[in-house]
């Protein structure tokens, strides 16, 4: 298939595409979803899409200004072409433009350590190597002074030499699409207040990013703060296009982001610990978007056909596959404020922990240790030996988590879970990038969970993820 570099209208913006679509594709996937503009880009399993309900995406934007004082704007970090985030390719294509100089590559938290001053490509190379092979930038933090626990040693292999009373973590900027189905802002929650409204949350996580990752002199006006929020919350993102299957939409199919603008949410929805506001019973059957392909019949040597049956396939996987989930802290053992308390072991489904319905995220506040901060999954970050000051327990960990942010200890390693649409624009995975591809997140969640996949399972759910 011939690829070109293509231009793609929206509203009034023309966007540049910087991973190649083709023209032909896009102008059919335009016309098969509706008369409205979407900007599309190609990934590695074919088409993601982004539709604006605002009707154009405005790149007069304060999103996409450099309102701070080296050069980064929002869209430094949360590119449309990468689901609104960045990934390796998109890193790699900024670092060989422009020779590392970049707004991205800058040295507040962009850099392995902080403050670092690399003059070579290669010095740049290595300096900036997480960001440039996982897509992660550094946060840097205090432990909390009432915190229950302290930092007993670190294992750094890029030296950094921070203060013991401090902890660099490295984790992948969120997409700014889809935000309307968010119950909890950033990883570890630490835009979420109690009495505040996602809506209040998103303007201070703009306010403190510009802050921070821009090194703004000053606070954003509440206007720019609006305007940001306002913008990121018309974005809908989605996978619109397989290789095999084709359309994600056709045949009754609800895929792409305009059917998803249009998926109910509320805090709490589909809940199953009783915190739905609702008293709906929980419903494990999350995702119905190819439930229309389930009548499908298959014929030989048809292989769009065969394609869908395997989405759906793996839909259904993904809704119904028992596992027995043991040791997550936040889960097992846990009361909720419901009143209700989950047990170790429970026999659950993916659906347990990924709720919202066709969104995949928590649809409350709850942040979860899956494990994924274990150092033997993230060989390449600092390891960070806690202590229990009062117990003297220890824990070995790459990321504190949503401890950093309340002192507990037993929010060590727990983080929200994110959502899960337009995934494949977006390798890597999880908070530290430590699965590279979707095969690979499925090969954590087997040796953790023990799910017990056979290959055409495996398949299967690999092909319905990959069509989210």
């Amino acid at each position: 298939m011939k690829r070109n570099a293509c231009a793609i209208a929206v509203g009034t913006t023309v966007w540049a595409a910087v991973v190649v679509a083709e023209i032909g594709d896009v102008r059919a996937l335009q016309a098969d979803q509706s008369s409205t503009p979407l900007l599309v880009f190609a990934d590695t399993s074919g088409q993601m899409a982004t539709f604006s309900v605002a009707g154009t995406i405005d790149t007069s934007n304060p999103f996409f200004q450099a309102l701070g004082t080296n050069g980064r704007t929002c869209a430094s970090c949360h590119r449309p072409e990468a689901g609104w985030t960045i990934t390796p390719r998109t890193v790699e294509a900024a670092f060989r433009a422009t020779r590392g100089t970049d707004p991205i590559f800058t040295n507040n938290d962009g850099s392995n350590c902080e403050g670092v001053r690399p003059q070579s490509i290669a010095e740049k190379r290595s300096a900036y190597s997480l960001l440039l092979t996982r897509a992660l930038i550094r946060i840097g933090m205090n432990v909390p002074d009432t915190a229950e626990f302290i930092v007993d040693s670190v294992s750094d292999p890029y030296k950094c030499g921070a203060p013991p009373s401090s902890v660099s973590m490295y984790r992948r900027p969120l997409p700014t699409a889809n935000l309307g189905f968010l119950s909890a802002v950033m990883w570890d929650g630490r835009e979420s207040q109690p009495t505040t409204t996602i809506g209040q949350d998103l303007m201070q996580q703009a306010n403190h990013a510009t802050l921070g990752h821009a090194q703004a002199s000053g606070d954003l006006t509440r206007d720019e703060q609006e305007q940001i929020v306002h913008f990121e919350t018309t974005l809908f993102a989605a996978q619109i296009r397989d290789k095999i299957a084709g359309s994600l939409t056709g045949r009754g199919a609800q895929g792409g982001p305009i059917a998803l603008s249009r998926q109910p949410f509320f805090i709490g929805i589909n809940d199953p610990v009783g915190l739905n506001p609702t008293s709906v019973p929980f419903n494990p059957d999350v995702f119905t978007i190819f439930n229309p392909w389930e009548s499908l019949s298959a014929a030989s040597g048809d292989t769009t056909i065969e394609a869908r049956l395997a989405i759906t396939r793996g839909e259904r996987i993904f809704n119904t596959k028992p596992i027995t989930i043991s040791g997550v802290g936040g889960l097992n053992n846990h009361t909720f404020a419901s009143g209700v308390r989950i047990g170790d072991p429970l026999v659950g489904t993916c659906t347990t922990c990924h709720d919202s319905p066709n969104a995949g995220d928590h649809s409350v506040k709850a942040p979860l240790d899956i494990g994924v901060a274990d150092p033997a999954n993230a060989s390449y970050l600092p390891v960070y030996t806690l202590r229990n000051v009062a117990t003297g327990e220890t824990i070995r960990t790459t990321d504190p988590g949503r401890a950093m942010i309340t002192g507990k200890w037993t929010d060590v390693g727990r983080f929200k879970g994110p959502i899960l649409r337009a995934l494949a624009a977006r390798a890597p995975y999880f908070h530290n990038g430590s699965a590279a591809t979707l095969d690979e997140v499925i090969a954590f969640y087997e040796r953790r969970f023990h799910v017990g996949l056979t290959s055409q399972e495996r398949a299967d759910l690999l092909a319905f993820l990959r069509a989210l």
